[in-house]
């Protein structure tokens, strides 16, 4: 029996991420900076662990509901509503998912398949275009441009939309660019899908890691919020990567469709990160603020360092990456990032690991410490001076 052929050819299309080369090769290599990975620096604050750690000896080690304990609902419903004035109810229409990956995941599954088509504007996280395309919908994908700082504009939904288009997945703050949507941005945005049959995937895991004004949800538009799942979780503002907890808002037929694909392939979120989650929207404001204030200080110092190497870098007012233009070197994506990695020993990640537009760009990555930075960026521009 040939294995192989017996693999879904949805999945077996697709292929590996861009990013895993990279973190392949600096496992065999010694004194390394790695300016890739997606993930704070920072360990989880004491007083979310402590509340993880206290769940366990208090014997919290079983199921909880499917779609996630009441408790931990209400406090996103509280969350959510303080941040966006949108309100959620706890009981129907929040779901509590493993990480918001899992949210993109089953709400694809949920609400798409063959024939459908997927707006995905790039470069964006990897894990958008693969979800669409296991469900058998067709991703249609949106290069966003530099000029325009990476934001979605209507000219370019309004060209991508057809009879077709079921879903558009909106990611801001960005990963990999670093962009933000301002008010003004989304309200046009809106108004393009205010009379259509399209639902808005508007991934916010980044929102708090917002350094000018403040985020802003497209659910919080007139209209807007029946039509738009509100995914976020715990990774980024909290340094809960490793506890792989996310939530999903939005109408209660949505959330519904969800809580099937979730109850029958997850059964519950894990119940120790639930009640450390609690714990994380209650009381870690100053612990957000402090990693925020410190992401907006190490941030400036990217871009200027980028700049200084002679690499222009629009200014990323979201998330914690910088997306700076290569083009100088004459290198593409790809040799720079190997070349950069060979001969200086530091670790960022092409622009196309995360859609074809991103030639001509890497992304690097600002969640790591400021001397691991600064040394970093001298690294770099030692390498832009041979080039």
């Amino acid at each position: 029996m040939n294995v192989l052929e017996m693999i879904s050819p949805l999945v077996k299309n697709v292929p590996p991420s861009g990013i895993r080369k990279y973190f392949d090769m600096i496992n065999e290599m010694d004194n390394v900076i790695s300016l890739g990975i997606g993930e704070p620096d920072f360990v989880t604050p004491w007083n979310i662990r402590e509340a993880g750690i206290y769940s366990l000896e208090k014997g919290h080690t079983h199921y909880t509901p499917n779609s996630g304990y009441m408790e931990l609902r209400e406090e996103i419903s509280k969350y959510i509503y303080k941040k966006t004035g949108v309100e959620y109810n706890p009981k129907n229409e929040i779901i509590v998912t493993v990480g918001g990956s899992e949210s993109i995941d089953i709400s694809c599954r949920a609400l798409v398949g063959p024939g459908d088509e997927v707006i995905i504007p790039e470069p964006s996280f990897v894990a958008y275009k693969p979800c669409a395309i296991f469900t058998g919908a067709t991703p249609v994908i949106i290069n966003l441009r530099a000029e325009d700082q990476f934001r979605l504009t209507p000219e370019l939904l309004e060209n991508a939309i057809t009879p077709r288009t079921k879903l558009l997945i909106l990611p801001y703050p960005n990963n990999p660019t670093g962009a933000i949507m301002r008010k003004e941005d989304l309200a046009k945005i809106a108004e393009v899908l205010r009379d259509k049959d399209i639902i808005v995937i508007s991934d916010e895991i980044y929102s708090e890691l917002t350094y000018e004004g403040e985020h802003i949800s497209i659910a919080s538009f007139p209209g807007m919020k029946e039509k738009t799942l509100l995914i976020n979780g715990f990774s980024k503002a909290f340094a809960m990567t490793g506890w792989r907890l996310g939530y999903a808002c939005g109408h209660p037929d949505l959330i519904g469709a969800m809580f099937k694909i979730h109850q029958y392939a997850i059964m519950s979120s894990p119940t120790t990160a639930q009640k450390a989650a609690i714990e994380a929207l209650r009381n870690s404001a100053n612990d957000v603020n402090t990693m925020v204030r410190e992401y907006n200080r190490r941030r400036r110092i990217m871009v200027d360092g980028f700049k200084k190497a002679g690499y222009d870098c629009f200014e990323p007012l979201g998330a914690f990456y910088v997306f700076p233009d290569i083009r100088s070197s004459k290198l593409n994506s790809e040799e720079f990032c190997e070349r950069l990695l060979l001969e200086e020993k530091v670790l960022v990640v092409p622009g196309t690991a995360f859609g074809q537009c991103g030639e001509g760009f890497v992304r690097a990555t600002y969640a790591n410490s400021m001397e691991n930075i600064i040394e970093a960026l001298k690294r770099i521009q030692r390498f832009a001076k041979r080039q």
